[in-house]
Order: structure tokens, then sequence, then C-alpha cells
């Protein structure tokens, strides 16, 4: 897991690289210039030769950023023209340094075949309505305005100044790319300002910034590159942040966790039971039973209404077991199925509850709050458990003696369990995460554009898989069913439960990112995400027998 760093952190990190470690910050910001420029030169096919280059650059050091940035394109062959917005001598320490440089480095050199022109411009309107509109002839724009500094909004002065680099001004197969954030975005928060630059590529350093990483600013970041420049990995890890991005090598090191070894056979991989479904919502065990076989569990059990038992068994793979349970003259599980459950539980690593369980009858409520209170494995709950549960008492749930718990809900769920119905309450998602999940300790999975996995500790996980197109019928089922079979293998195999929750968080999502490649977002289902889960374990290294 990558940590997520604010603007104020950051600082610190690049204070102690300097002081603690000796590097100096100009040299910090050269490897930073670099780092940009290796991300171009692979973008536009591994060479810059002969490519035109618009650098936009601010009077701070992401300004400065900017300035290096041009020179060393420029050294490369590029056509470069290059715009401070406003003066050279305004500027200061390192950004000062770089542009002095600028200004006074030669048009053209004998060691490149590029050009480069470097002009101040004070008034932003007069850029935008003569160079501004003229952004179609470049191959490649630099947005280095405004960095991790930023802490107020843009005012109306650039309001046209995003325009002039979006599609039709500028050609629809350049690219624009931005440094550390993209500019009008506030580092530390999620929030999209009005004027706010909308990036191809943005490249960031050391560390991801919550702009990076969180819903909806993420939308403007484009793909992200989290560079190395050069401040060690103990005073990224010094930071106090509690907010971290999941990564690949997380799967992929959880794969190995849970690998298949000789001896693996059904007993030693879990047993899922899935207490779900109800007479009008047998789809839902369905594709939570499919989803958890596909996990790499040993045993999926689905529990059901005895009336559904037999539509369910029809529509389940094979190697679902299916069983009855006692029900209410709705079709919907009874409280009196707890002796049923608990006289097979023995052999049971993860119960899940919730996937079309019907949350409309007091005796399945009573079932649902026996099992929580009274829980034995690692359980999960989605959907309706939750409502059933909402909203959650914390004097209810909370045992710390007690398996780990972990919720399920999207948005309108949340805020049922939060018993608020204002949207607001959860505006600071990430606060909002880690509140909850420390005072009912659970480890909460908020679904929703970028999902937050919460632990009791305080530490927020940001996931980076995933797509709209998931937000359709079946996909809330179907990540419960692979968060069951991934925290019954994890129960088995004695692995952490809150990254495994984050693990099955990645997988499923990536999954989607899958399906959505090959069906398109207004195409693909629940059962395609289903489908691509082999797919998606290879592409994090796991490979299918992993």
């Amino acid at each position: 897991m990558q940590k997520v760093l604010t603007a104020a952190e950051m600082r610190e990190v690049d204070r102690l690289t300097t002081e603690k470690y000796g590097i100096p910050s100009i040299l910090l910001m050269e490897n930073a210039a670099h780092a940009v420029a290796r991300v171009i030169t692979e973008k536009i096919g591994g060479s810059i030769a002969g490519k035109s280059i618009l650098v936009l650059c601010g009077k701070g050091n992401n300004g400065g950023d900017g300035a290096a940035i041009s020179r060393i394109l420029f050294l490369k062959g590029a056509y470069v023209e290059s715009y401070l917005f406003g003066n050279v001598a305004d500027t200061k320490g390192d950004a000062r340094t770089n542009f002095e440089i600028l200004s006074k480095y030669p048009t053209e050199i004998q060691e490149s075949d590029g050009e480069l022109y470097f002009e101040e411009t004070p008034h932003v309107d007069y850029w935008v309505h003569t160079t501004g509109f003229e952004t179609g002839n470049f191959d490649v724009i630099v947005d280095a305005l405004f960095g991790t500094g930023l802490t107020l909004p843009l005012d109306s002065t650039y309001s046209s100044l995003p325009l002039t680099c979006t599609v039709p001004y500028r050609r629809s197969n350049s690219l624009l790319i931005s440094v550390d954030v993209p500019s009008g975005l506030i580092s530390d928060a999620g929030e999209v300002p009005e004027v706010c630059m909308e990036a191809d590529c943005t490249v960031t350093f050391t560390a991801p910034k919550p702009a990076n990483v969180l819903a909806p600013a993420v939308s403007q970041n484009g793909e992200l590159v989290v560079a190395n420049i050069g401040s060690p990995q103990d005073l990224i890890e010094s930071q106090p942040s509690m907010l971290y991005l999941a990564e690949k090598a997380d799967v992929a090191e959880w794969l190995n966790l849970t690998r298949f070894s000789n001896a693996s056979y059904k007993n030693k991989r879990g047993h899922a039971l899935l207490i779900v479904g109800s007479e009008n919502y047998g789809g839902a065990a369905v594709l939570c039973g499919n989803a958890a076989i596909r996990s790499g569990v040993g045993l999926v059990t689905v529990g059901t209404p005895r009336s559904s038992k037999d539509s369910i068994a029809g529509r389940v793979v094979p190697e679902v077991m299916v069983r009855p349970l006692a029900e209410t003259e709705t079709g919907a599980v009874a409280e009196e199925a707890v002796e049923e459950i608990e006289k097979f539980s023995d052999n049971v690593d993860a119960i899940a509850i919730g996937s079309g369980l019907s949350a409309s009858h007091e005796s399945t409520e009573r079932l649902v709050r026996h099992l929580v209170k009274n829980r034995t494995m690692p359980t999960i709950l989605d959907a309706d458990a939750l409502t059933m549960l909402s909203p959650f008492n914390a004097d209810e749930i909370k045992d710390e003696s007690k398996p780990p718990l972990i919720l399920t809900p999207h948005q309108g769920e949340f805020l049922k369990m939060l018993g608020n119905k204002d949207v607001d309450a959860i505006k600071d998602r990430v606060a909002a995460v880690r509140d909850f999940a420390q005072t009912h300790h659970v480890i909460l999975v908020l679904k929703g554009e970028r999902t937050l996995i919460g632990e009791p500790g305080g530490k927020v996980v940001v996931n980076p898989t995933g797509n709209s197109g998931l937000g359709k019928a079946g996909n809330g089922d179907t990540l419960t069913g692979i968060i069951a079979g991934f925290a019954a293998q994890a129960a088995a195999m004695g692995v952490d439960m809150f990254e495994t929750a984050v693990a099955a968080v990645y997988v499923a999502a990536l999954a989607g990112d899958i399906a959505e490649k090959k069906f398109g977002k207004r195409v693909m289902t629940a059962s395609d995400v289903r489908e691509c889960l082999g797919e998606a374990f290879e592409s994090v290294g796991g490979g299918r027998d992993i």
C-alpha cells in the first residue's frame, strides 16, 4: 500500500530529505522534472525529438518544475514554448533559479535539434486570447501552474485557461500532463472546483496526494504516475497519515499467502457459508454463490429459505451446495433457522449474510442480530442485513473479542447505518469511514467511485480499480461473494482480515475493468465480472494456479 500524504506532510518529507540526508532541494526539483520528461517521452512513443511542447508555469515550485521540464525537453530535441504566468523577479528559491536559467538559455544550441521559446505573461486573459487558442499546434501540454501549495479555489481570472487545454482547442490525440496535481485542485481535498485542469496523465512525486486518489477529484488526474525523486521511504512511512492507496503488489502478496500447494484440498482452502436469498430475490443468492466459488475457496454453501432452495440450486454452478432453511410465511429466512445454521457451521470459516435476504420481516431481523452478536467466525454483512441493523448501535455490535465484522454498504445504506438522511454527513468520506470503523470496531467497505476500506485502528485504504459500469444490479452481490470467499481462505490460512478485504475489493473491481474492456460499460453485467476473475488474478501476477 502506498501512503497518501497531505501537502504539509509532503513538505516535511522534502525538508527532512534535505536536512537529514543532505539531498539539495534543487536536486529534488531536477529529479522531478526528469521524471515528468520520462513519462512524456514514453507516452508519445519513445522519442521527444521534433515534438511540440507547451509548458504553462506558475510562480511557485510547481512552475519551477515546469521551467526545468522545458529545458530538459528542449535538450532532447523538442520545440518548446514555455510561459510563466508572472515575472521571474516575483519567483523565489529553486523556482527562481530554474526560471533564470531558462530566461538566459540560448533558444538554439548545437547539442539539440529543438527550439526554445520562453515568455513572461503577467496577464492571463491576454495569453488566453492569443496563444491560448493555439494549443492545437502542440503534441503535449504541460500543466505546471499550481501544485500542492494551492489552498483556495482559483478565481475567475483563470476561468478560461482550462478551456483552452481541452478538445476542441487542442488536438484530439495530444496529451495534457499535469505536474503533481492538476492545477485548480486543492491537494488535500477530493472535491473538483469550478476552475480546474483535466489531465490525461498526472505525474506526482514521492507519494500520492489526496486529490490524486479521492473521488471526484481523481477524475481530473487521468492516469496517475507516482515518481520517486530521491526521498527515502522511511521518511514517507514516518508521516502520520493513515490514508493509503491499494496496489497490485498488495493483492499479489495476498495471493501468495493463500497460494495452492501440492497438499491443497477443499477442507484446507476454507468454507464460506452464505445466508442469502428469499422468495423474490433468488438471483442475488445465485450471483453471490457463483462469485464465491470463483474466488479460490474450497467450499461454498448457500443457506436459503426452503421454498427458494430448488430454484437457486437449479441456477448456481454445480460446485455450490444449497441447503434449505426455515422460512417465514413470506418466504424469507426465519429466526428458527438459527439452530439449523449452527448445526452445520462447525466446519465453516466465514459467513456472509444479506444478498437478497429481504428486510421486511422481524423474524429475519432477529436471526441476523443473533448471528452477528454470537458470531464465531469472520462475518460479512451486505444489503438487507445492513438495513435490518440500521441505525447501527456500537454497544450492540462492538465486541473486540469477537471475530472481524465486515460491512459493505453503498452510500444510501451507509446513511441509514448512521441514522442520517443528509448526504453532507459523509461529504468527507474518508473521515466518515474512519470514524465509523473505529467507533464500531468493524472493517467498513464503503462502495462507490473509489471504494474506501476502513479498519478499527484508523487506517483507510482507497481502492484504485473499478469503473462506473459496475454500478448495475448484481455487482454488490458479486462483491459480497468474492469477499466471503477471500475471508474463508484467510481464516483457514491465518491471513490478516483487513488485508483480505482490501485484496478482495481490488480484485473484484479489477475484474470489472477487464469486463469493461471486453464488453463496454453499457453491456457488461455482474455475471461478466465474475467470469473475468481468472484474468484479474493473472493480471496481478498471480497466474491461474496461485
